[in-house]
Order: C-alpha cells, then sequence, then structure tokens
C-alpha cells in the first residue's frame, strides 16, 4: 500500500512584515531577520492574532539570491483566549514573492488540540506594501 495527500483548505493567514535588519553573509548564507508586526488567522475552526511581540523570519537567501530559506516562529492568541505556537521553515521565490511553507502548531489548550496533530502547507504571496497572505492548508493522509 502506498500513501498519498490530499490538501484540504483550512483558511488565511495575513502577516504585516515590519523592520529587516540585514545581519549579513555567514556560513548558511545572507541572514535577513525580518520582524513580523501582526499577524491574523481567518479560519471555521480557528480565529487568532499575534499574541506577543515574538515573531519573526530568520530568512536566508542562497548565493545567487533567487532563493529563501524560511525560518519563522510567533505566538498566536485565539479569540477565546487559547494560546498557540506556530513554526514554519519553507522556500521563497525571492524574484517574485512567492513562498511555500510547512506550519505545525503546538498548543495545551483542548479547544485545539487537533492543532497539535496536523501538518499545514502554506501558499503565500508578498504584496509590495510588506503584507504577506498565505493560504493554509491540512495536509490529510490516506493509503491508497
Amino acid at each position: 500500500m502506498r500513501a498519498s495527500a490530499e490538501l484540504v483548505p483550512m483558511g488565511t493567514i495575513t502577516a504585516q512584515l515590519g523592520q529587516r535588519i540585514e545581519v549579513g553573509d555567514g556560513p548558511k548564507g545572507a541572514r535577513l531577520l525580518v520582524d513580523v508586526t501582526s499577524v491574523e488567522v481567518e479560519s471555521d475552526r480557528l480565529r487568532a492574532s499575534l499574541a506577543a511581540t515574538d515573531a519573526a523570519d530568520w530568512l536566508t537567501v542562497g548565493s545567487d539570491g533567487t532563493v529563501g530559506c524560511v525560518d519563522v516562529r510567533l505566538t498566536l492568541k485565539t479569540d477565546d483566549g487559547a494560546y498557540i505556537y506556530v513554526e514554519y521553515g519553507g522556500r521563497a521565490d525571492m524574484a517574485n514573492g512567492l513562498i511555500v511553507t510547512a506550519p505545525t502548531f503546538q498548543t495545551g489548550d483542548d479547544r485545539y488540540a487537533w492543532l497539535n496533530r496536523i501538518q499545514a502547507v502554506g501558499a503565500g504571496s508578498l504584496g509590495e506594501d510588506g503584507v504577506l497572505t498565505y493560504s493554509l492548508y491540512e495536509v490529510v493522509l490516506s493509503r491508497s
């Protein structure tokens, strides 16, 4: 038997990017620290916003400047008071502002325990205004 995957729409994430700090070239590439000043998550099962000032992308960019390696961490607070830690890596097409990510979630709140068990995928695009919008999908596995 083989496994197959289906992407089931979960909702959207909208993030406002803030200050960029160019750390410079290092052993992993050119490091940029990008502050995330606000986050809104909208879906049928979850509504949340940024809980603290802990959100940032520790982005590295390859030597040719075309591919970015995304490394994001943040904490959400749902509209009903639960806290959810989110982290994701992924790849960014630096020329076109397109990003694919693989978010995972951690929470101790029973109402959102389902998030602890899923793998998500985000398809994002960065606007000229510094607003990053992701379509978020749950990866649902089955045997075929």
